[in-house]
Parts: structure tokens; sequence; C-alpha cells
């Protein structure tokens, strides 16, 4: 299960990280901007929420391109986790701005939190040698699931919707606490070592 880092998985993932710059340039691009907040058209909005769909999209599709080519790699490995992190915090951060709401901003700190937290704990154990008492739990697949779609939601800028991408937002953020504290809990007979 080798692969040149110049694969199909990989450059799908590459492709993610570059159309973080595109979506913020799409986000932000004049007039996106107004006095009250966010004013941009449903166009930009059927835009953004077209990448962000095509990057989660990519995210599945590269994986499971790496298992059917037998193109698994190392750089895969590093890069996929990291190109999707990027994505949903850029996304998190132009949702901030949108809406500057405690509510938004506490969804975008609990999660863009978990992330760094669980990544620096698989670091962690991983040079401990026991990375994979720290591996992706069931928990953690729904969290990521219910976030990208609550993000989605959130992108169309649609109001009926709004009540909607909330509850699933928050469906995200309660699974987000979950599988930290599952993380943290398999890591704890590590953690409270002398």
């Amino acid at each position: 299960m080798t692969g040149r880092i110049l694969n199909i998985p990989n450059i799908l993932t590459i492709a993610r990280i570059i159309l973080i710059p595109v979506f913020l340039l799409i986000a932000y691009w004049p007039p996106a901007l107004g006095v009250n907040g966010y004013e941009g058209s449903f166009a930009r909005h059927l835009l953004l929420t077209g990448l962000f769909v095509f990057a989660a999209i990519t995210d599945w599709f590269d994986g499971y391109l790496a298992r059917r080519l037998n193109q698994s790699s190392a750089f895969g490995r590093f890069l996929d986790p990291v190109a999707d992190k990027l994505m949903v915090a850029a996304a998190l951060v132009v949702l901030v701005q949108w809406q500057p709401t405690i509510s938004m901003a506490f969804a975008a700190i609990v999660i863009i939190s978990r992330e760094i937290t669980v990544s620096a704990l698989r670091e962690w154990m991983a040079e401990l040698g026991a990375r994979t008492n720290v591996a992706v739990s069931t928990v953690g697949k729904y969290k990521t699931a219910f976030q990208m779609i609550a993000i989605t939601v959130f992108l169309l800028n649609w109001q009926p919707l709004e009540w909607i991408a909330y509850i699933l937002l928050y469906t995200a953020v309660i699974l987000t606490l979950w599988s930290m504290f599952i993380y943290l809990k398999a890591a704890w007979p590590y953690l409270k070592q002398p």
C-alpha cells in the first residue's frame, strides 16, 4: 500500500487546500460585505456552497480511491485530515463573521478547539507508540457528517433553513465534545503517568 506523492487521491487532497483561498476570495470580494453584515448575492452563496460540497465530496472520494487504487501513502495520511480541518476552519471563520452571535462563535470555537486538541493528542500518542488508541471513532465520523451538512446549509444563507442549520450545528457540537471525551478517555492512562 504505497504510492507516489502525486497520485490521484493526493491531488484531490491538495485541490481541497488550494480551494481555501478561492473560497475566501469569493466570500470577501467586494461587494460581499455591507454595512449591516453580509450582503452577498444568492449566486455567490450557491458558488460558496458548491465549493464546500465539492471539498466534502473529495474528502470521502480521496480515501476511497486511495484504498481502491492501492495508492495509500504516508503523505496522503498526513495531508488528508489537515486539508479537512483547514477547510472547515476557514468556513467557520467566514460564518462567524457573517453571523457574529455568541451561538455561532461558541460552536466555531468548540469545533476548532477540539480539532487542535485531538490533533495534539494524536501526535503525542504517536510519540509513545500508542497512536491506534486514539484512532478515528464512529462518533467522530458522525460529528464530521453533521458539521459538514450544517456548514453547507449555513453557506446557502437561506433564512427558512437557518433553524435547521443551527440544529445540525449544535448536534455537531455535542458530537464534537463527545468524541473528544472518547479520545481523552482512551489517552487518560498515558496522560496520568508521571
